[in-house]
């Protein structure tokens, strides 16, 4: 149980209603913030504004997975207000508040480090990733559905990167009976999707790879989709960049010739808000829980 701390929860998405939800069941007191055109109400949490929180008395602050916009502000799709947490709001806060983030964008992690405060990167976590790649692989699908005339059965698919995403989407794609490659730059990744009974090659080979395929699915955060690669692609060719921003793909260049290249951040937010929202809640549940038995030691 979570009962005795206070947490506010500072805008965000539909993920955030799943840890307001799992918070209040476990008794802390949770102030809601950006969330005044949210009909749906739960027992236990109140709404308030920025400016009138109880900072002084605040166990933790939950901000949106994209943590702060560059200008300060904070992402509330839920309220028409502009909310922008300050310096001096954090300086309010006890030693011990801890900053809940999926990423941390170089504003946030600056405004941590100028008011000393714990911050946690859930995204950086290996559990919330292994989770989070679920839902990632089935939005590559609905999208690879969405944006090709032709059946993933049957298709020719590369999967670039063999980390947590990859080896989900690389194993989603190939139970609905695509022909996956796998590429990678470490003989251990390249080993292991040999395992898999998938096709490995090295990434320098992706643009002779590239003519004999159909999708092209991008997990990896540098640019590995060239121009070179792109300029042997056939017309049909359909890349979903899946690394963040701003990916892995030469955008402007794919645009010129005719592929069809995009940019999919956020999937489990987008396709699985419910299932996303869960699995952040259930680690920060679990996270606030070790800081209760502390304050109560």
């Amino acid at each position: 149980m979570l009962t005795g701390l206070q947490v506010a929860v500072l805008g965000g998405d539909a993920r955030q209603l799943e840890i307001i939800r799992k918070l209040t069941e476990l008794d802390a007191k949770v102030y809601l913030v950006g969330f005044d055109q949210l009909e749906q109400s739960f027992t236990g949490a109140v709404k308030e504004k920025l400016a009138e929180l109880p900072f002084n008395e605040l166990d933790a602050i939950i901000l949106p997975v994209a943590g702060l916009q560059p200008t300060g502000e904070i992402e509330a799709i839920f309220s028409s207000h502009h909310l922008r947490l300050t310096q001096g709001m954090l300086e309010k806060t006890p030693d011990h508040c801890i900053l809940f983030t999926g990423i941390s964008p170089p504003v946030l992690t600056k405004l941590a480090a100028q008011t000393g405060k714990t911050l946690i990167r859930l995204f950086d976590r290996d559990d919330v990733s292994i989770y989070n790649s679920i839902p990632t692989a089935e939005g590559a699908v609905m999208m690879a559905i969405q944006q090709t005339d032709f059946t993933i059965h049957g298709s020719s698919v590369a999967v670039l990167g063999m980390g947590r995403v990859g080896m989900s989407v690389a194993r989603t794609f190939d139970s609905l009976g695509a022909n996956v490659k796998l590429g990678a730059r470490r003989s251990e990744h390249l080993a292991r999707a040999i395992e898999m009974g998938l096709t490995p090659f090295s990434i320098d080979q992706l643009p002779k790879e590239a003519e004999s395929l159909d999708i092209i699915i991008n997990t990896i955060p540098s640019l590995v989709i060239t121009a070179q690669s792109i300029a042997r692609m056939k017309p049909h060719m359909l890349i979903i960049d899946l690394a963040s921003k701003p990916g892995g793909t030469d955008f402007q260049f794919a645009k010129k010739r005719g592929i069809k290249a995009i940019l999919a951040l956020g999937l489990p937010g987008i396709v699985a808000p419910k299932t996303a929202g869960q699995i952040l809640a259930s680690v920060i549940a679990d996270l606030l829980g070790d800081i209760n038995t502390t304050k109560g030691d």
